[in-house]
């Protein structure tokens, strides 16, 4: 029985060692910048590592406006999978629902069937808030509110903890908000998605004729109208206002040198108490990131996987004193180019000796490793070899442990007290012996 129950002990332990033992638990490491922003929140993330490493009120709610309708570009893209060949007729009443808002549209008409093709374009393109009323519609079955009921579905599934829609377009509402840390896990799964990388990173689009020529809004992108907001090394995604409400917002990524960047900006003022619009804040602020990081971050390895890391005293083993301990696995992070690795701080908690006998791969123990009082991860550290036990050692420790235990030192102790005590006795029963024995007499002749 106590095998059996032994057996099943050691398979847990191993499970457990196979679920654990070899994904680093990592951290953001945040760096500060030289500069000020516009927007009220920002959150920079590289997307080659999904490291964050800027980020300002990243889980304050803001409105997002127009940036909602990458949620809508998701909900649409996954209940529809042929784009170019399924047809929606825009109907009219829909239409009539922004009356009054003056909210952005793409022009379309009542009565017209086009393609969720052309509706994607014409919702991400020129931001068309008619588009996204005519998607909601169709993919809720004619009914807008189980679509917005799938977008809140969607980011609770994606980890949004900040975020609730009211609508497909982004229009102001009380309860219509989310974070920029929200809405980069919404923008990241939405470039997984068929066409939305394509149609996001489009200046323009004579997919509803050449005389209904869709125009960005995004001038990031756009070399010809977009004058010193044009940042070459940008790609999409998603631009967004509401006036002084939500600000100027922003969702894009850039590209350079080989590393790859996601922003999002919300919140940088829109005009002023006289009614004078302010320069695009988000825009400037994201260019401004993207350099920053381009220019002074790079990624750089802080642990090998074959590094010699620890060295731990090892007991019971014949002619080995210690063993060498190895990362269970290599650990790179987005550092500062001038960064030394000597800066990076490691923090041990491994036990002060082991026992033989160890299997190379066995988990000893694990290291932190910091900067500038930041954690970056905690990697599990392994036994680089095997050692075996040595029995003439083991059974010399046992008589050794034995000889020196409390209980040992006890019975010794009293087991020489009673042969003294023998002894004692044994001598006071001579001594009273001979006192007893008779005299002999002699007669004298």
């Amino acid at each position: 029985m106590k095998k059996i129950i032994s057996l099943m002990i050691s398979c847990l332990l191993v499970m457990s060692a196979m679920l654990f033992a070899f994904a680093p638990q990592a951290d953001a490491a945040l760096f500060n910048i030289d500069f000020q922003l516009k927007s009220k929140s920002v959150y920079l993330e590289n997307l080659d590592t999904g490291s964050p490493v800027f980020e300002k009120d990243a889980d304050a709610r803001r409105f997002p406006a127009s940036t909602t309708k990458i949620m809508t570009y998701i909900i649409t893209a996954e209940h529809i999978s042929d784009f170019k060949n399924t047809y929606v007729t825009v109907k009219d009443q829909i239409l009539h629902e922004l009356d009054g808002t003056g909210s952005s549209t793409a022009g379309l008409i009542g009565g017209e069937k086009l393609s969720v093709y052309q509706l994607l374009c014409s919702l991400m393109i020129p931001s068309g808030n008619d588009a996204a009323l005519i998607l909601a519609d169709y993919v809720g079955g004619g009914n807008e509110s189980k679509f917005v009921e799938m977008m809140n579905a969607k980011a609770q599934e994606l980890g949004c903890s900040g975020t609730h829609f009211s609508n497909p377009h982004g229009l102001n509402d009380p309860n219509h908000y989310t974070t920029v840390r929200d809405m980069a896990k919404i923008a990241k799964y939405a470039m997984t998605l068929q066409m939305f990388n394509e149609i996001t990173n489009m200046t323009g689009s004579d997919c509803l004729g050449e005389d209904r020529f869709l125009i960005t809004t995004n001038y990031m992108i756009d070399a010809a109208r977009g004058g010193d907001y044009y940042y070459e090394y940008a790609s999409g995604i998603k631009t967004g206002s509401t006036g002084n409400d939500s600000g100027y917002c922003l969702v894009s990524t850039a590209s350079k040198n080989g590393y790859t960047y996601l922003c999002v900006a919300y919140g940088a003022p829109y005009e002023d108490k006289n009614g004078e619009q302010y320069e695009n804040g988000a825009m400037i602020d994201s260019a401004n990131l993207y350099e920053w990081a381009f220019n002074n971050l790079s990624i750089k390895t802080i642990l090998d996987k074959n590094d010699l890391v620890k060295e731990v005293r090892i007991n019971y083993a014949w002619n080995k004193d210690s063993i060498q301990l190895i990362p269970a696995s290599g650990y790179t992070s987005l550092m500062p180019e001038d960064v030394e690795l000597e800066s990076i701080d490691r923090t041990f908690n491994v036990p002060e000796e082991i026992d033989a006998p160890i299997k190379e791969g066995d988990k000893i123990g694990t290291v932190t490793l910091s900067y500038a009082n930041q954690k970056l991860a905690t990697v599990d550290l392994l036994a680089s070899e095997s050692v075996d036990r040595s029995d003439l050692l083991t059974a010399a420790d046992g008589l050794k442990t034995i000889a020196t235990s409390n209980w040992f030192i006890i019975t010794v102790s009293v087991i020489i007290l009673l042969i003294i005590i023998y002894i004692i006795i044994v001598g006071v029963y001579k001594r009273r012996k001979r006192s007893h024995r008779p005299v002999k007499k002699y007669r004298k002749f």
